[in-house]
């Protein structure tokens, strides 16, 4: 099966994600793929019952960045990456804040760019609309967190779902074990048990998330 483009969709609050948003550029520098780098909220799918919905609320934690992402990607796609990769290895790695509005222009004054355009996005309602629209589509396809791998504007796989993501050709034989499940439309799920061992390894590799994070993680069950 040839694969040449991947939506990945993310939220910058997951560790998770952005533990196999490096695995996923490793992927595309090898093979030359088009990654698409789309959204999805945890504050919404996550959101309880009689609260707001983060786009009712000025500044909201993952939805706000992803606002100011899709502002970037306006003015040249592949901000969406720098952006993403910045914020990401900011709040993931440094266990610095890119959820609270100073760190973010910060960080956007990093990559070169006018710091004002987080204030441009968060008052631009548009830019809800974009993020909510991609968040919708992946809710669609039945999916209900990230990273969530979309082929084709149809087949969606959640994951993978690791820590210290392979490289080089470990890399793409992971991406070739990942894509072979497109081959198996009625497999839904296989997973690893965590063992004691893993849980404090995935708790020693997001110390620093967990360090920086000013909100509680809230998970549903999942389908």
């Amino acid at each position: 099966m040839s694969i040449t483009s991947v939506d990945f969709h993310f939220d910058i609050m997951c560790p998770y994600a952005y533990q196999t948003s490096l695995w996923m550029r490793d992927v595309r520098d090898q093979l030359d793929l088009d990654v698409r780098w789309r959204f999805f909220s945890l504050e919404e799918v996550n959101r309880s019952d009689g609260k707001k919905h983060p786009w009712e609320r000025q500044w909201s934690y993952g939805w706000s960045m992803m606002r100011v992402a899709a502002m970037l990607r306006r003015i040249d796609p592949d901000l969406v990456d720098l952006w993403y990769q910045a914020a990401g290895t900011a709040l993931h790695v440094e266990g610095l804040k890119p959820h609270r509005r100073e760190v973010a222009e910060h960080l956007v004054a990093q990559l070169g760019l006018d710091p004002s355009l987080v204030g441009q996005a968060i008052e631009d309602p548009t830019t809800n609309h974009e993020v909510k629209a991609e968040h919708d589509r992946v809710v669609a396809l039945g999916g209900w967190g990230v990273p969530t791998l979309v082929f084709d504007n149809a087949h969606a796989l959640f994951g993978p779902v690791l820590i210290d993501p392979p490289s080089g050709p470990a890399a793409l034989r992971l991406w070739e074990l990942v894509t072979g499940w497109l081959e198996f439309p009625n497999l839904y799920e296989i997973q690893h048990p965590k063992r004691r061992e893993d849980l404090r390894a995935i708790e020693t590799a997001f110390r620093p998330y967990l360090k920086a994070r000013d909100w509680v993680s809230i998970q549903k069950e999942t389908p």
